[in-house]
């Protein structure tokens, strides 16, 4: 076959392409998307194709590939592509302020859980909030590693019941 008759088969083709794209895509730009792609595919790989073959089962084949891989990769790649204007948000000017009082309340109660616990949970908590590591912490208290971390575990634990409420 000929280089010319390979074109105009493709090209007289192409209408039964479409309704195999939309089933796919269930998307009329991606659909129209991919079977670009698998007439430049069939286009590229015009040597595999082999004369005298059912050339729409070859190209709903290439189509189908072509789908599956790009399924794959945009699964692979676990992005959300966001297709809705935003434009809205560039303008947006609203002020949030901040509700004090019950930030302010909050932290007393934390501050007073905190207060209650006993002096061997308290100290190391106390430290690590401070922002020490773990190893400084046990450095500091002469205790080892895996004390500290515990102390702080339970310190949590302790700290959790007390504060159900958050």
């Amino acid at each position: 076959m000929s280089t010319v008759e390979f074109n105009q088969t493709l090209i007289s083709n192409t209408e039964y392409l479409k309704p195999f794209a939309m089933t796919l895509t269930r998307d009329m730009e991606k659909a129209k998307d991919l079977i670009q792609d698998t007439l430049y595919r069939a286009l590229a790989n015009r040597e595999k194709y082999n004369d005298g073959t059912n050339i729409k089962a070859w190209m709903y084949t290439i189509m189908r590939n072509i789908f599956i891989n790009n399924y794959r990769r945009t699964a692979k790649q676990k992005t959300v592509f966001d297709n809705t204007p935003n434009d809205y948000l560039l303008d947006y000017n609203q002020v949030s302020t901040e509700n004090s009082a019950e930030t302010t309340l909050g932290l007393k109660e934390i501050n007073e859980a905190v207060y209650m616990l006993p002096e061997i949970f308290k100290n190391p908590f106390q430290l690590y909030c401070e922002g020490y590591k773990y190893h400084e912490i046990a450095d500091i208290l002469s205790e080892p590693l895996g004390t500290i971390k515990s102390r702080i575990h339970f310190a949590r634990k302790l700290l959790k019941e007390q504060l159900n409420r958050f």
